[in-house]
């Protein structure tokens, strides 16, 4: 399942106010962010569609996908599988405390330099 997408934008507060107002009659809504960063939209069922400004360097892409795992053993057999076809490492697998207290994830660019990471939210 995809836990969340985050794009890049040209504008970061005119992209906002866009997808504040275009997401509304869905029922999407603001979630969290950071001035100036990069904003996250609740778009239901725990899944999140964020935008980030440009510019950003690696582990920022301009494109970044989160697929949301079982358990701690699939993030690491994805983060071998990738660079097994050929990923490149873009974060090791482990706990990311900074993103929340039970989090644990990998990352890896894809042949074409995207960021995809496999993740794990334990309650």
């Amino acid at each position: 399942m995809i836990d969340h997408i985050t794009i890049e934008v040209g504008d970061l507060e005119k992209s906002k106010l866009f997808y504040e107002r275009g997401f509304a009659p869905l029922g999407y809504r603001l979630s969290f962010g950071k001035e100036g960063v990069f904003w996250a939209f609740d778009v239901g069922n725990g899944c999140l569609f964020e935008i980030q400004r440009t510019g950003e360097k690696t582990p920022l892409t301009h494109l970044h996908v989160a697929f949301r795992v079982k358990s701690k053993v699939e993030v690491d057999a994805f983060h071998r599988a990738a660079l097994e076809a050929g990923a490149e490492d873009n974060g090791a697998p482990g706990p990311r405390p900074d993103y929340a207290k039970n989090y644990y994830a990998c990352f890896v660019l894809d042949p074409d330099g995207y960021n995809i990471e496999a993740m794990i939210n334990e309650a």
